[in-house]
Formats: structure tokens, sequence, C-alpha cells
């Protein structure tokens, strides 16, 4: 009788955010992936619809990395029965705990949808008891017929692809893929011989500026600003994209390629996180190992650089006379500390936004980017009249070219691609790039399709 497996796409398509994947081969029944589906909210409502599936039946979650769309909805995973293990690599499991405690302390404020009763101390501290941390390559048995291995994806520290094998067949789920080469981290690992794969698609319709290229619009985005005399806000991500932008800051003053001025990294959950890159030294890539000193300075630390923890700090820096830089908190504008700078200094031209990673369909930071001219901010109509810029080779997803090289690699072996976590045009642009490019049989699933997998 033949082998088979089966793959249920119950997140992450149509859709960058909300992954969640369940597997069911050789018995067990596999997660990969929890994720919050986010839009203007941190976390949209369709977050706390019942699960499609018992969480009680599920035997293993694999969690890809730290990301709160890979991993945001373990507490209600656990809420609803979860007991099963739980594997990462050893940072992402690391990273978990400080992700999760910050979307615990913004969500258990919504009494009014239950959520406080989902992201309690008790979950959390319950979550950490299931997860077991492994390096990349460590072969992870699950049955007698059944292996799996973390492989590096280049996309934030400990991030991962996630191989199956089974009775020989390879499954590859991508997890999100980095842009490589990263200023912190190895390159995606090439992987060359899966029957079956599960690819990300964030950007499959464009591709990004060159290192270079960027390296040089973010120095001329800081002068720009400074003979403006006006301030620089930035929103990003806590986690990865606040630590490259802070390392790619770094060089510019180091070299001094750009002008002196106060430098405000106004997160403390990045602050709180950069602390982990510390002890991780190994999965850095060898130029950051070489330049990260061995003294507390580490490779987050310039002259002009000013961590601000207490919400106090966060407030003052507003008396602080332009020009200046403050890099805050989310990413997409969906809350944070960057909201409220935004509304400060978005009213004035002589201010400048920059964005540097992807903006969800919806979001304040996504409807900025389109040109709207007025946007409310914590219930206020905020006028935008400061420059704004979008710089997308910061991203930390891989471009169009970039996915598209990838499942080259592999295009001798690769039975099906399945094609995820992307806007609905980009995951469509991306399956027809292979076909025509590589002759290769792609799909982009539906939310809740299931496909057979011949094992």
């Amino acid at each position: 009788m033949k082998k088979q497996a089966k793959i249920t796409f119950y997140g992450g398509t149509g859709s960058v955010t909300g992954s969640n994947f369940l597997l069911e081969i050789d018995g067990e029944r596999i997660l990969v992936d929890c994720g919050l589906t986010q839009g203007f909210k941190l976390a949209d409502d369709v977050n706390w619809d019942p699960f499609p599936y018992d969480p009680k039946a599920v035997d293993i979650l694999f969690v890809t990395h730290a990301h709160v769309d890979h991993l945001g909805r373990i507490p209600k995973l656990i809420k609803e029965g979860f007991r099963g293990k739980i594997y990462s690599t050893q940072p992402t499991k690391e990273l978990a705990l400080p992700m999760l405690e910050d979307t615990a302390s913004i969500l258990s404020k919504n009494t009014d949808l239950g959520l406080d009763e989902i992201y309690t101390d008790e979950n959390l501290k319950l979550t950490l008891s299931l997860w077991r941390g492994f390096a990349y390559h460590e072969n992870i048995k699950i049955t007698d017929h059944l292996q799996a291995c973390f492989l590096n994806a280049g996309h934030i520290l400990g991030s991962a692809m996630i191989e199956f094998i089974f009775n020989g067949k390879k499954i590859l789920f991508t997890g999100d893929l980095g842009n490589s080469p990263s200023p912190l981290l190895p390159d995606t690992e090439k992987v060359t011989d899966v029957d079956y794969l599960i690819v990300e698609s964030v950007y499959g319709d464009r591709n990004h500026e060159s290192r270079p290229d960027r390296r040089r619009f973010l120095e001329k985005t800081i002068e720009d600003n400074y003979k403006r005399k006006g301030t620089l806000v930035i929103p990003t991500f806590s986690l990865e994209r606040s630590q490259e932008l802070l390392f790619e800051l770094n060089t510019l003053v180091e070299n001094n390629r750009i002008p002196m001025m106060p430098i405000f990294f106004d997160s403390p959950l990045a602050i709180r996180l950069s602390e982990i890159f510390k002890h991780n030294k190994s999965y850095l890539n060898e130029m950051a190992q070489k330049t990260m000193s061995d003294s507390d300075l580490f490779l987050f630390d310039f002259p002009g650089l000013h961590n601000t923890l207490k919400a106090e700090e966060s407030k003052m820096i507003l008396d602080v006379p332009n020009p200046k830089i403050v890099i805050a908190g989310s990413g997409m504008s969906t809350g944070g500390r960057v909201v409220h700078h935004e509304k400060n200094y978005l009213p004035d031209p002589n201010n400048t936004l920059l964005l540097t990673g992807y903006q969800s369909v919806g979001t304040p930071g996504r409807l900025i980017r389109e040109g709207l001219k007025k946007i409310r901010i914590t219930g206020e109509d905020v006028d935008v009249r400061a420059h704004i810029v979008t710089i997308s080779g910061y991203s930390g997803h891989k471009d169009s070219d970039g996915l598209l090289s990838f499942v080259e690699d592999m295009q001798d072996t690769v039975k099906k691609v399945f094609v995820v976590m992307g806007e609905p045009k980009s995951s469509m642009f991306l399956v027809q790039k292979l076909r025509d490019n590589l002759g290769i049989e792609a799909y982009a699933p539906e939310q809740g399709s299931s496909v057979v997998l011949d094992c």
C-alpha cells in the first residue's frame, strides 16, 4: 500500500500572516506554526474563532521562528487543550518568551474577547514547559519512518526551514526565507533534493534594491532629514529588523558617513531581544561575530545612540532639539511607541517617516505608504505632511528573484510547490513564475484546503 501524507492549509493562505499548517503523516498530527493573523490591529478578531481542528489531538507543534505571526496563537492552543510537544531551534525558544510576553501585555487588556483568559502567566509557563530547542541539522526522530530537522532560513536569529523525511521522501516548509546576504546572519541554506515544497511569497511579485543601494538610500534619507533640521522616524520590527538597522547605522557613524545627531532606540522589547543575541553569537555570520566585542558594548552601541527603556524617557524625546532619529516599534505602526511619535511628527513637512519593512494590507503603515494624507492615530485624525520614504532592501524576506533562485536549486527533484504566506497577487505571480521559468507544478492553495502527497 502506498504511503501518503496530508497537508491542510489552515492559515497563511491569501495573507502574509497567520501561518498555520497541519501535516498528518504516519499516524502523527503535526502543526507547523500557530501564528496571529495581523491586519489593521496586532491581532485580527478572526484569531479568536475556534481552531478548525482539535488542539488536544495535535501531537507536535513545530515553530519556524519567533515572529508573532508564526507563534502568537500558541497560548490559545494551550487554552484549548494542546499538551503535545513544541519544537524549534534553541534561539527561537529563547526569543519566544519575550515575544509572547509582549503580545500578552497588549492583548490581555481586551477582556471583552476573553483574551485575558488566554494570555495568562500560567499558559505562558505551560507553553515553555512543553518546548524543546534543537540545533540546526540535529536529527529529530518522530516515528520509525519519520524524522525531521531544522535548516537555516536566514530570516531572523534562529529562524528555520523544517524538513520532514518520510520513507525517503522530503517535505520542506520554508517558514520565512531571509533576504540574504544579511549584515548579521548566515545566508539561507541551499536545499537541492526536496520532493514537496511549501514556500513563502511575501515579495513574490517584486524585487528589492541591492545592498549597496539600500545603504546609499538610508544615508541620503538621513542627510536630507538633517539638512531640513527634522526628525526621522523609523517604525521597525523589534526582532531582527531593529538589530540589523542599528548595525547599519553603527557602520555609517563609525565611518563618518552621516552627521552626528541623537539617535533614540525607543523599543523596550527590541532592547530586551538584543540581549539574546549576545549569548547566541554562534548563530550570527562570521563578519558579525568578528565585529562583536567581548565587552558589554556589543554590536548595537555607538556614539549618539540612546536606549529609552522607560516611558518617561520616551516622552522626553519630544523635547530634544532637531535634527534627530527615532527608531521605535511597531514595524507596521499598529501599536507600540512609534504611533505616538507619528502623531507628533507626521504633520511637519520638515520631518521624515522611513518605512523599511513589509506593511500588511489595512495597517496604518500600508495606508501611509500608499499616500493617505490623513490617518487616524490613537483616536485622532493626524495630517501626513512629513516626507515618506520606503526602502524595501531592509526587508527580512527574499524578493521575487531570490525565491525563484531558491526553488531552482531543487528543480530536478521537486514534484509540487505550494506557494503560501503572501497577498494573493504576490502568491499567484510567483506560482506563474515557477511554472513559466522552471516548468514546476506550482499552486497557491486556498484557506482550509488539503492536499494528499504520495510518499
